[in-house]
């Protein structure tokens, strides 16, 4: 009998071990898990810290360094007449004047049809 109780000695001994073991190693997994966590937490702060920084950062000299604005030149353009009251010969009708934009490049004018 004496075999018998060493045996469930050593059975108990071996027990104990395996769940101090399992404790131990579920105790470092909830560690590292909330260390994770923390970790994750920190970086979203900074994170997001750096982002508002660069908006405000970039606002505040788009205001303070602003450029004046150039004036730029207005062009008038003069009225057409109606293709009514335009003479009927389109020999005779002048060709109107092209406008140009700021740059001095012509702009296209639509052109009139003989049907009208």
């Amino acid at each position: 009998m004496a075999a018998r109780g060493s045996r469930d000695a050593k059975r108990n001994r071996t027990d104990a071990e395996r769940a101090r073991l399992y404790a131990a190693r579920a105790s470092w997994h909830e560690g590292l898990i909330r260390r994770r966590r923390r970790d994750t937490l920190i970086a979203v702060v900074v994170g997001t810290v750096i982002v508002v920084g660069a908006i405000v950062s970039q606002v505040f000299v788009a205001q303070v360094n602003a450029p004046a604005p150039e004036p730029t030149p207005t062009t008038t353009l003069s009225p057409t007449p109606l293709p009514s009251e335009q003479a009927t010969d389109p020999a005779s009708t002048p060709l109107p004047a092209l406008p140009t934009n700021p740059t001095g490049e012509p702009e296209p004018v639509p052109t009139q049809t003989l049907d009208e």
